[in-house]
């Protein structure tokens, strides 16, 4: 019998900067989530750029991130960088529990959620796209999800990118979505959600960045230092776009997704992790201790001031290493 190949469905004309899509997922066959719930119609919202093909890359977004990369990650897409939609058919989907498109927690009654529900969401969306074959690229909670897709679906990965982000949280990640957390809970309704952005932005920058940027009076309120405004001005802007269930929902996942040396050293898919030399959310040598543990990778370190977040504000120098990667 002859086989007959499956198509690639897309539901948009390609293109650079699409508008937003959405599908629901798992109406025949529910989704059993590793808590034992058990959830159907699951909403996915998703971007999809470039020519449909069976081979994709799928990026994976940060914990307040959504499915619109050619908006937060201008470094890294666009055409002759790392992510083209003229050489690559790129997808980014926003993870189940998010609140950008994709269903929230309110909405199915969703208990406790791991990072490997979020890639099985994924996964059944790129079934329904016809992909096949997957390289995964991914910054902070998205390159935790690229090392949930190595560990749950590793021959589906063709290679993998993880930058600024670790196989498992340490004490100091955890103390500090624990904080952000209890903040949110203390003061529900917005005020303690803007907190925790607060406590948030303190890790994801470094002082080196905060001295550059934030230093002397402000400019947005007269008599108060720079910092001050600055904290409370991205407090307020995550209030206004953000859910605090799914910023409850997403850190915990993050919080108890832990791969083991062990587990690390059973993956044998081509994978760059990149560290960020004045990261203080996951410092540099804990990713690429981290990362050495795979059977085969190539760790390269972006030096930059500005912390975590350089892998949003520094990406020229980090673009041409993925599109290295990426392309060989």
């Amino acid at each position: 019998m002859t086989a007959v190949k499956r198509e690639p469905r897309f539901v948009q004309p390609p293109s650079e900067t699409p508008e937003r899509c959405s599908v629901v997922l798992f109406r025949d066959a529910p989704l059993l989530l590793d808590s034992g719930q058990v959830v159907s119609d699951v909403r996915v919202a998703y971007h999809a750029y470039g020519r449909p093909s069976t081979d994709a890359v799928l990026v994976l977004h940060a914990l307040t991130g959504d499915s619109a990369v050619h908006q937060w990650w201008p470094a890294v897409f666009g055409r002759g960088k790392a992510l083209d939609p003229d050489r690559q058919f790129i997808i980014c989907s926003n993870v189940l529990g998010g609140c950008a498109g994709s269903s929230e927690p309110a909405e199915l009654g969703l208990g406790e959620l791991t990072l490997r529900d979020m890639v099985r969401v994924q996964r059944e969306l790129l079934r329904f796209l016809g992909v096949e074959k997957v390289s995964v690229v991914g910054g902070s909670m998205g390159g935790m999800l690229a090392y949930a897709w190595l560990h749950s679906f590793p021959d589906l990965i063709t290679k993998a990118v993880m930058i600024g982000a670790p196989a498992r949280h340490s004490p100091w990640a955890i103390g500090l979505n624990t904080a952000a957390r209890s903040a949110i809970l203390a003061a529900p309704g917005g005020e303690g959600l803007k907190v925790a952005r607060q406590i948030a932005m303190l890790s994801y920058r470094s002082p080196q960045s905060f001295a550059q940027t934030q230093a002397g009076p402000s400019s947005r309120q007269a008599g108060r230092a720079a910092i001050s405004t600055y904290l409370e001005y991205q407090g307020q802007k995550l209030a206004e776009r953000f859910c605090e269930r799914s910023y409850l929902a997403l850190t915990h996942a993050m919080d108890t997704f832990e791969l083991s040396d062990a587990d690390l050293k059973l993956i044998g898919t081509p994978a760059l992790v990149v560290g960020i030399s004045s990261d203080q959310l996951y410092p540099a040598s804990e990713v690429r201790a981290q990362a050495m543990n795979l059977q085969n990778v190539q760790y390269w370190q972006l030096e930059s001031p500005h912390g975590h977040d350089a892998f949003l504000m520094d990406g020229a120098q980090m673009n041409e290493v993925v599109e290295n990667f990426l392309m060989s």
